[in-house]
């Protein structure tokens, strides 16, 4: 089954919007974002302001404002219009000079060595080329740069997790039909090739999982089934951490040698 990714078009009226679905991904932000700001500042000791950022797939800009008000410059594209008018009305609502412009991570826009950081989350695994993906975010970041990504792995598991709990089953089922196809999704072994074949020096990678145990996962599903959570609110329950464990999802970073 193709990926729908038409369904950031249909829904981009519920980035901003507690009740939707597209919401749910700012339910993730406190590890994500938590995970990013760790590396770039403890980790690499990189001063945020002033550091110019690149989100690639940055959809309707929740994770963009969070590092432009870290102080940082930033750049989202994203292939849906629609998302892209979302991400700049809220931005303009919150004071944040945020450039937003609809572009492919298979073709970006940006000169070489044009970004400090470029990062990808909920991309990768939708994306037609990644390859070309990879090759370009390589070519817009400069000597020292850095580049962050989380992603989904291809295991048995997350076959169980991402496609038959979250999109398949409707006593569970917190996502679109058809919104991740599970032979798309991305080994960290291959990943790493990649990386390193496009000449960039892979860093850690770490697991993102639930820290509630899995019936409790099932019951917050089950409530928002039911009307009694919004879909954020769902998420939130789960309370998404890092953990040893990469068998569904991860996330993780890697530099450009200077």
């Amino acid at each position: 089954m193709p990926v729908d990714n038409a369904v950031y078009d249909r829904m981009a009226g519920t980035w901003w919007d507690e009740a939707g679905f597209l919401h749910t991904l700012a339910a993730l932000n406190p590890v994500r974002f938590g995970y990013m700001r760790r590396v770039i500042v403890e980790e690499l000791g990189l001063a945020p302001a002033g550091l110019q950022v690149l989100d690639i797939g940055c959809g309707g800009g929740l994770l963009a404002e969070e590092f432009a008000r870290l102080g940082c410059n930033v750049t989202g594209v994203d292939p849906s219009e629609e998302s892209l008018a979302a991400a700049r009305t809220h931005a303009a609502g919150q004071g944040l000079a945020i450039g937003y412009q609809r572009a492919l991570g298979e073709a970006l826009p940006f000169g070489e060595a044009s970004f400090d950081v470029v990062y990808c989350c909920d991309v990768l695994e939708h994306v037609h080329d990644l390859p070309q993906v990879i090759a370009e975010t390589a070519r817009v970041l400069r000597p020292g740069g850095t580049y962050l990504y989380d992603t989904i792995n291809r295991t048995l598991r997350s076959r169980l997790v991402m496609i038959t709990l979250l999109q398949e089953w409707r006593w569970t089922a917190l996502m679109p039909p058809g919104l991740h196809d599970w032979k798309m999704f991305i080994r960290p072994a291959e990943l790493r090739r990649e990386l390193e074949r496009h000449g960039l020096v892979p860093g850690g990678v770490t697991g993102l999982k639930p820290r509630v145990n899995p019936l409790r996962s099932i019951r917050a599903l089950r409530r928002r089934r039911r009307g009694l959570l919004s879909y954020a609110a769902a998420v939130r329950e789960m309370d998404l951490g890092e953990s040893p464990d990469t068998s569904v999802s991860y996330i993780g970073y890697a530099r450009k040698p200077l």
